[in-house]
This record gives structure tokens, sequence and C-alpha cells, in this order.
């Protein structure tokens, strides 16, 4: 573990610039980490903002090391992003898909664009919001230049593009085409209970009243 975590710890010094370390105690002393390396130790992985080519290499590393380490024990996905580029995204869509360990995703703030089906693509079942999560879903766009015909054909690419997106969306809600298709015309925004009530997720997490209490799992409704 320890070539990937120094691996993984320099990679991320490069979009967040501070990076706090922890002490990891155990029987042979105390070990430092830097926090996302001692979250990846309790299987947690961190999607935290764009889905861009780097960040795309750092989960799927991530989630194919989990792999190697534990075929059964599941990945936890936490999920705050405003969505990227759609081959990234779709490279850890099919890599999720691929593994063989449950992956529990988590919304945190918000999952948009590809950040949502990134969410709604977890193990059925364990797949949660924050009550104050926002998901967002919409339809791919992109631009073309150049020639007619290269217009063309970038314009039937995002078309097969949206089509496949819509598919993929209506696979994991259990919801329509037709439905699908009408979210995705423009930017459709959901709050944590409209996506469960919709199938992207399937518990709202809210905190219970006691102090320090653990958080009260609703589909679409407030805890009492």
């Amino acid at each position: 573990m320890s070539i990937l975590v120094r691996w993984l710890s320099i990679s991320s010094t490069i979009r967040y610039p501070l990076i706090p370390m922890v002490l990891d105690k155990s029987g042979l002393g105390e070990r430092a980490f830097d926090i996302y390396s001692r979250l990846l130790k309790d299987r947690i992985v961190c999607l935290m903002g764009s889905v861009t080519d780097e960040m795309s290499s750092l989960i799927l590393a991530q989630l194919l090391f989990l792999q190697s380490e534990d075929k059964r024990s599941p990945i936890h996905l936490y999920i705050n992003s405003p969505g990227g580029s759609v081959t990234s995204g779709l490279a850890i869509y099919d890599t999720m898909q691929h593994i063989q360990p449950p992956i529990y995703t988590w919304c945190i703030g918000q999952a948009s664009s590809m950040g949502s089906l990134l969410l709604t693509a977890g193990t059925p079942g364990y797949r949660y919001a924050l009550p104050h999560a926002r998901i967002m879903v919409h339809q791919p766009s992109g631009s073309a230049q150049g020639q007619a015909s290269d217009i063309q054909i970038q314009a039937e690419e995002i078309i097969k593009t949206r089509k496949l997106l819509n598919s993929l969306y209506s696979k994991h809600t259990k919801q329509s085409l037709e439905v699908v298709e009408k979210w995705m015309d423009r930017d459709f925004f959901m709050t944590a209970e409209e996506a469960a009530q919709f199938g992207l997720v399937d518990k709202v997490l809210y905190p219970t009243p006691s102090p320090g209490g653990k958080m009260d799992e609703r589909i679409g409704k407030k805890a009492n």
C-alpha cells in the first residue's frame, strides 16, 4: 500500500495545495498519512471536484487497488462534483460496474451531470444523499468547428452520447426512457428527497435529534 499512498499523496498535492496529515497508531507504532490516504485505508474514496482525466485516473487507481486488497468488502465513494468530462466519467462508471466489491455511493454537496450518473451507478440499496445535497442531470453538450462534415460528425457523436446516457440513467433509476429524456432536456435540479423519489438514490440520511446520534435513514421523508 505504501507505493500507492505515496503516489496518491504526490498527485493530490497538485489539486489540493494544503493536505491535512493524520497519525495512524498501531502495534508497530505511529505512522503519518495524508488524510485521503488514511481514508483509503478504510476503503473510502473521495470524488471532490470536476470529473477530469486526472481525477478519473486517481479514482480508477484507488478502485482497482481496493479490489486487489479485498474483493468482498464494500467501497464507499463520496461525491461532491459539478460534473465534467463524459469520457472521464464513463471510465469511472465502467470500472465501478467491472470490479467485484459493492460500491456504496454518498452525495454530499452536489452531484451534477456526470457526478449524478456515478452517484446512481452505485450498488442498489446503498446509494445515499445527505439532506441538503443537490442532484442535477442534463444532456451532454459540446462545441464543434471546421468543415460542415466535421461539425456533422461531432453533432452525431453528441446525439449518440445523449442516447447512451439516457439509457444508463433509465437502467439505474428504473424510470422509462421517456421520463429520463424529459429530465435531460434541460438542467434538471433535484433535492435529496426528490432524487430518492425518482430513483437516483435509495435513501436520504438525516441526523437524529440526540447529540452525537447516528444518521437516520429516510426515503424522501424528514426524520421525526
